[in-house]
């Protein structure tokens, strides 16, 4: 596997090696040792599955204050950590089936989708449990941060149109050097 920084600290793209033939490919998409050698949590607790439909944006999702880092196959990431160099700072990278790009999203980050094909799968392990009650969202389109979706009219769900903007949020996590 590659792994390689993005420009938001610790937020990692990770190219897995990807071995094709007439029947298809074959990927790891985690292994314990090479997480292990790249400084990343080798312990993830739940795996969680989306299916979602072209135009559909889900996010910008956090969970406080039992934080989560989540290693996804799509995604936008927002610093949400209040005293970060890099605070409202988000990065975007299209993660496809055909580039089988992941991405690490450590604590103190929300995320965030939007489909651009036909149908998405985003499958996501989180190094901690979801924790009922404690599901956040910021605006997705919230001018402060200004991620640069690449859709124009969404397919947004009442929740999400609702989410407070960043300056509004609760319980955003403290940066920690």
């Amino acid at each position: 596997m590659k792994f390689t920084p993005t420009t938001l600290k610790d937020v990692i793209i990770i190219e897995p090696d990807v071995f094709d033939d007439s029947r298809g490919f074959f990927m790891e998409t985690f292994h314990i040792d090479t997480f292990a050698e790249a400084g990343l949590p080798t312990e993830f607790f739940q795996d969680s599955h989306s299916h979602s439909k072209m135009g559909v944006l889900r996010g910008l999702h956090y969970q406080a204050p039992k934080e989560q880092g989540k290693l996804v196959r799509t995604a936008s990431v927002v610093d949400i950590r209040r005293g970060s160099p890099t605070f409202a700072a988000w990065v975007g990278i299209e993660l496809s089936a055909t580039n089988n790009l992941q991405l690490w999203i450590p604590k103190g980050f929300a995320h965030g989708f939007c489909v651009l094909s036909e149908t998405a799968d985003v499958i996501y392990k989180m190094d901690k449990t979801y924790a009922a009650g404690e599901s956040r969202a910021i605006l997705w389109n919230d001018t402060d941060i200004g991620i640069e979706w690449p859709i124009e009219t969404p397919l947004v769900s009442m929740a999400d149109s609702q989410a407070p903007l960043l300056r509004d949020a609760q319980h955003l996590p403290e940066y920690e050097k």
